[in-house]
């Protein structure tokens, strides 16, 4: 059968047609091998035409390997672009369309915020020798740079470099209008990166002339003053229009360190840097020596001004929180609003006064730069905001934004978890001892141990190995489910800011806002009641319409953790002020006080936080480049501080028990007594009303203003214009 198969025509022409396609397949693997064996041999031939050797095959090289490095740096530029260009998705030129006059507590007029480009004067209208002084001193490249001064960047590194120090800026004006248009004052890498890439992005977007106009309208020039047409007003009682040429050169002096060179705060200083703006007129080539000896012989005078102090730092919280609630759609469609704050002028002035004086005093010992400090009522209204040494130097708030690790003063979070196990009571005994968690392994500040005493003590006395212990003993042995819980009891108190679960987390090793810190306390002293904290107490339209009232329109304060148990800890607490390491805030007798000091290691961060039964707050000292302190602890400036301030605020007042220091009866007995003046060493305290005679008389004035029909009824159209408003603020 398979003979006669292998016989047959059709097998004999499959076979043929197998053995040709076989043929067909090698002959054309062979043919293309070959193909590409001289097609390769042609190019290899072609391309060693181009060998290079030596000094140009180096070159070629060094080409290669840049181009490379480029398109790595293109695709990293990229990357990093990505956050800045998200802060331009908003119609960025209308973020501040909100014009607000803001009065504190007592209805007198605190500042203005908002619409800081004052379009009044177009540029054209500036003198000619305003722009060129302002050009010769914050950026001669201004016209021929794409948004990044490389040569002057360049310059001021070398300058600086030469004299230890900063001696030039070398950010362009566009730089400078980014970062005031979008950015902090935060001296982070982040912040210059983002910088840079808004400042080319507005080159793009803007005219020269559009950034030069949109710079001068936004700067911050001292005094409360925004724009060089309000500080021309503010200064020299006149607009940049009408200004001398030793004027000009005085405002533009401002632009380095507004509250420095202010001719209101230290003349002397503003005609020197004056005439250092003067002499960059020449240097610049921009005008001639003989154009500028009239104006250095006949140096500028401003207008006789109070040295008042702004609360600019207060008034930067309160302007966020209107547009936050602006953006509720709590105030409809108005946009020039009165808004009355809980700004307490006079407590607001000490507390700036108090940091100046310990600053200069005590700052170079302890190698300390900045400091910032919130104060508040226990229902979150803020009285007062130091955000900061200088306001002109850094417009940054570190009272508000700032985040630092606590230290100790993170603790009370730890023990109000532990007693909120019901495993604890303050009168616990606790047993200090070597502690581990893995290789993390706590020491107590002393370096020593303590042995058996009661947990209210081991408080008191700020034992790191005791809430590390705590931690471990809330997750029934699991210290990462303890933590877990310590960090559910801060969220509850209102702290936002990421908390690390590290086993150091107990003793304060987790970045904290201070605004939040201080929030947080005022629970403490409630009685367990969530403390958010605001400024907008009332908000009106231009026609005196009331839009917003926060008793009215804010949601009720929540309690968030047992009274029973805040009330144990409150106890604690205040032990640490009579026994413990707090000892420096006591305010006298007749005066409760809770609170808890903290120092971070490396002495990078001193706290106290604390609070009476009517207000209080936290203390932070520290400084901006977590540079090292000398041996400065929560107990020691910090805590001082806190007393120097609450002290005079306390003057006058009704002196309020803590909630969970004292008994009903107690509490009846407070509310009906009337206000006394506590001795406690502090400045007089001019004489204030309370709050509820102020709501009273607002009430009657609102009646008087708005209800009478003699009266006209004002409108946008008759408000104070916004340059008028910053003159107001002194």
């Amino acid at each position: 059968m398979l003979e006669t198969i292998r016989s047959s025509r059709l097998y004999k022409r499959a076979a043929r047609l197998l053995l040709a396609l076989d043929a067909y397949i090698d002959s054309s693997l062979f043919d293309s091998s070959r193909g590409a064996r001289e097609a390769y041999e042609n190019f290899s031939a072609f391309m060693n035409r181009f060998q290079v050797r030596g000094l140009r095959r180096a070159a070629v090289e060094l080409g290669c390997e840049s181009l490379t490095l480029a398109l790595g740096g293109g695709i990293v530029a990229l990357a990093l672009s990505i956050s800045a260009m998200r802060m331009t998705s908003d119609d960025w030129l209308k973020k501040q369309d909100l014009s607000i006059t803001f009065l504190d507590r007592y209805g007198a007029v605190a500042g203005q915020r908002g619409i800081k480009h004052d379009d009044a004067v177009p540029l054209d209208q500036y003198p000619d020798y305003v722009i060129k002084a302002v050009l010769a001193t914050e950026d001669r490249r201004f016209y021929e740079h794409f948004g990044i001064d490389i040569i002057g960047t360049g310059r001021a590194l070398t300058v600086n470099a030469r004299s230890s120090g900063v001696v030039q800026g070398g950010s362009s004006i566009t730089q400078q209008l980014a970062k005031n248009v979008f950015l902090s004052n935060e001296r982070t890498i982040t912040r210059k990166i983002n910088e840079a890439f808004l400042a080319l992005w507005l080159e793009q977007r803007l005219a020269k002339q559009e950034i030069l106009k949109l710079y001068l309208d936004r700067v911050y020039m001292g005094g409360g003053a925004f724009g060089i047409q309000a500080a021309a007003e503010f200064y020299f009682g006149k607009s940049v229009r009408d200004v001398s040429l030793s004027e000009a050169a005085m405002l533009a002096g401002l632009f380095k360190a507004p509250t420095k060179y202010a001719p209101h705060v230290n003349l002397p200083a503003a005609r020197a840097r004056a005439n250092d703006v003067l002499d960059n007129l020449v240097d610049a080539g921009f005008m001639t020596q003989s154009q500028i000896v009239a104006a250095q012989r006949n140096p500028a005078t401003p207008i006789e001004r109070k040295r008042d102090q702004s609360p600019d730092w207060y008034l930067d919280f309160a302007f966020k929180e209107a547009q936050r609630l602006a953006e509720a759609g709590k105030f409809g469609d108005d946009r020039v609003l009165t808004i009355r704050t809980a700004l307490d002028p006079n407590v607001q002035k000490r507390a700036d006064e108090v940091v100046e004086e310990n600053l200069r005093e005590s700052g170079r010992a302890y190698r300390a730069k900045q400091s910032a400090s919130a104060f508040m009522e226990l229902d979150g209204a803020v009285r007062a905001i130091v955000g900061g040494r200088d306001y002109g130097a850094s417009q940054f708030n570190r009272a508000t934004e700032a985040a630092r690790q606590p230290g100790s003063s993170f603790k009370p979070y730890v023990y109000l978890t532990a007693l909120m196990t019901n495993k604890f009571k303050p009168t616990t005994v606790v047993t200090d001892r070597p502690t581990c968690i893995g290789n993390y392994c706590v020491h107590n500040y002393s370096g020593g141990y303590a042995g058996s005493l009661p947990l209210s003590l081991a408080l008191a006395k700020s034992l790191n190995t005791i809430a590390i212990q705590l931690s471990i003993a809330i997750g029934n042995g699991d210290s990462r489910a303890g933590r877990a819980k310590i960090i559910d009891t801060c969220r509850k108190l209102g702290i936002t800011t990421p908390l690390e679960d590290t086993p150091s987390l107990p003793v304060g090793q987790s970045d904290v806002i201070l605004l939040e810190h201080a929030a947080g306390y005022a629970a403490f002293a409630n009685g367990g009641k969530k403390t958010t904290p605001y400024a907008t107490v009332e908000a009106r339209n231009s026609r005196g319409e009331i839009l917003y009232q926060h008793d009215r329109d804010a949601p009720p304060q929540e309690q968030v953790v047992p009274f029973e148990k805040v009330a144990e800890l409150d106890t604690m607490m205040k032990r640490v002020i009579d026994e413990g390491t707090g000892g420096r805030a006591n305010l006298g007798p007749g005066v409760d006080v809770i609170g808890k000091t903290g120092t971070t290691n490396g002495y990078k961060d001193a706290w106290f936080c604390g609070f009476t039964g009517n207000l209080g707050g936290c203390v932070w000292y520290g400084n901006d480049d977590n540079e090292s302190m000398a041996n400065m602890t929560g107990g020691t400036l910090p805590a001082k501080t806190w007393r120097d301030i609450m002290a005079y605020a306390h003057q006058g007042i009704a002196i309020k028990p803590i909630r969970g220091l004292a008994s009903p009866a107690t509490l009846a007995a407070a509310a009906a007594a009337q206000p006394k003046t506590v001795e406690l060493g502090a400045p007089a305290r001019p004489a204030a009303l309370s709050r509820g005679a102020l709501e009273a008389l607002g009430q009657i004035e609102s009646k008087m203003k708005f209800d009478d029909p003699k009266r006209s009824v004002p409108d946008s159209s008759s408000q104070t214009s916004p340059t008028d408003k910053r003159a107001d603020r002194r």
